[in-house]
Order: C-alpha cells, then structure tokens, then sequence
C-alpha cells in the first residue's frame, strides 16, 4: 500500500506540470480552470458586498485604469502565445477597498483588489503599476492553482507516512510525523516565497508591456521597507514572502531582462498588428 500511495503521488506530478511562460519555471496543477474560477468569482462577488468600495473617484479610476492596461498587454501576451483558451477564461476587474491594511491581491481568473492603505506606498500611477503587475501575475502564472495542488500533494505525503509508519511503536511514528510535518511546513513557505519571486518578475515585463517605468518597482519596495512594521517581519526562511531587501536587490537584477523582454514583445505585436491591418485593408479593397 505504501508503495502504491508513493508511485500515485509521483504519477500525478509528472501528469500534471507545465512551465510558467516568460520564467520557464515547471510548476505543477491539479486544479483545472473550470474547478476554481467559478469559487473564484464568487467568492469575490461576496467579498465585495461585505466590505466598503473607495468613494474616491480619482484613485479609483487610476486604479481601473492602471488594471486594465496591464491586462491588455498580459490578454496580447496570451494571445500571441497561443494560450487563446486561457485568455478568455479571464473575468478581469479591478476594485478599491476602503481600507487603511497595506495590502493587494488578485484571486484566480483575474479578480483584483487594493486596499486604500497601500496607495501612500504606491505614491505614484507607476508605483500602482508595479503591484498591479505583481497581483496580476499571481493570476496568470496560476498560482491559486498550484498552491491548492501543492495542498493535495502534501495530504497524499502525510498519508503515506502515515502508511509507511503504521508498523512502527508510537514513539517512532511521532518522530516520522512532526519531521514531516515541519518540513512540509518549511517546504510550503519557501513555496510561497518562489511564487512572489516568480510574480515581482513577471509583474516588471507586464508593467513595462503596458508602458509604465520599471525602477518604481524598486522603489515600492524601498517605500515599504522603511514602514514602522518593516522591523517586525521574521525571518525569510519562516516567512511566507522574501525579505523586502531580497525583493529589491532581484528586481534590480532581473530587470535588464525584463526590459528587453519587453521590448522585444512590443516589437513583434507592433509588426504583427501592422501586418493585419495591412490584410484588412487589401480586402477592402
């Protein structure tokens, strides 16, 4: 039994990973788009109602309209990839809350929210740009999808341990259970951690695509290291999200790569987008 609970969990990662376009890093996904849109949705429905909409009018359509330029440019970069299905699965829509919490996010299939306390850290349209991205790229990478993926495969993990150990005195399975246990723990953190890696990067090609500068990334972050609470974080190993010093120093890094990954994509959808219209117009013609 323990070995056929340990070939089923190998047997359902290798059937379900893919790579993430742009990073190429191999994720893996259990969870298809039509088994957690719907909650998705829903459960964004009633977020909504539940909590106060910003009645200011001006960061509201800065944020509307900082979303939707970032969500054209990923719907094109889809698009032009041949991910066609996956982009009209999206229902993209872009609120803000009332609320003074320093905090964004986007839930599968493109639902987003900002809060009114992160807006001082933003400072600017293209401060907004840059956690847009970020949230937006959560989205796209999938990785609602995967961290519930993750969670299945972890269940099977302590199954088989528990299967693997059932012969064993009660000591010894204590022993087998807590070091699982932790190094799940530990595992799902650095887990996490990848993800807002994955999505700083992908956020910074998706807010240059949309036209706005990539050194404010940087700048939001040196903004939110210097918060009051920015002393308090643990340490990176037992935290959900790099350090902020970590956060700054990749973004650097990473974004020669991503302008001229950018760059290069504009290039080829302006070629692209002459050429069809150059079609349309001879058969008008």
């Amino acid at each position: 039994m323990k070995k056929v609970t340990s070939l089923l969990v190998v047997f359902l990662f290798l059937l379900s990973c893919s790579t993430v376009p742009i990073t190429g890093r191999k994720r893996i996904n259990l969870v298809s788009d039509a088994q957690i849109l719907p909650a998705s949705f829903a459960q964004y429905e009633g977020f909504l109602k539940e909590n106060k909409l910003s009645s200011d009018i001006k960061n509201t359509r800065s944020i509307q309209d900082v979303g939707m330029k970032i969500s054209r440019a990923v719907d094109r970069f889809m698009r032009a990839n041949n991910m066609i299905s996956e982009a009209n699965n999206y229902r993209w829509e872009f609120n803000l809350i009332e609320d003074e919490n320093v905090n964004a996010w986007c839930m599968p299939g493109g639902k987003v929210v900002f809060y009114t306390g992160i807006l001082p850290i933003c400072a600017n349209t293209d401060g907004v740009a840059a956690v847009m991205g970020h949230e937006v790229a959560h989205a796209f990478a999938k990785h609602g999808q995967e961290r519930m993926s993750q969670g299945y495969l972890q269940q099977a993990g302590g199954l088989a341990v528990a299967i693997g150990t059932a012969n064993k005195n009660p000591q010894a399975r204590e022993i087998w259970n807590t070091a699982f246990g932790l190094g799940s723990q530990l595992g799902m953190l650095a887990f996490s951690r990848t993800h807002e890696t994955e999505a700083d990067r992908l956020g910074l090609v998706f807010m240059i695509m949309a036209g706005y500068k990539p050194e404010e990334a940087v700048n939001v972050w040196i903004r939110m290291s210097q918060r009051a609470s920015a002393s308090e974080a643990p340490p990176e190993f037992l935290s959900t999200h790099p350090s902020n010093q970590t956060r700054i120093k990749n973004l650097k890094d990473y974004m020669p790569t991503a302008i001229a990954y950018a760059k290069k994509f504009n290039e080829q959808a302006a070629i692209q987008q002459e050429q069809q219209q150059q079609l349309k117009n001879q058969a008008r013609q």
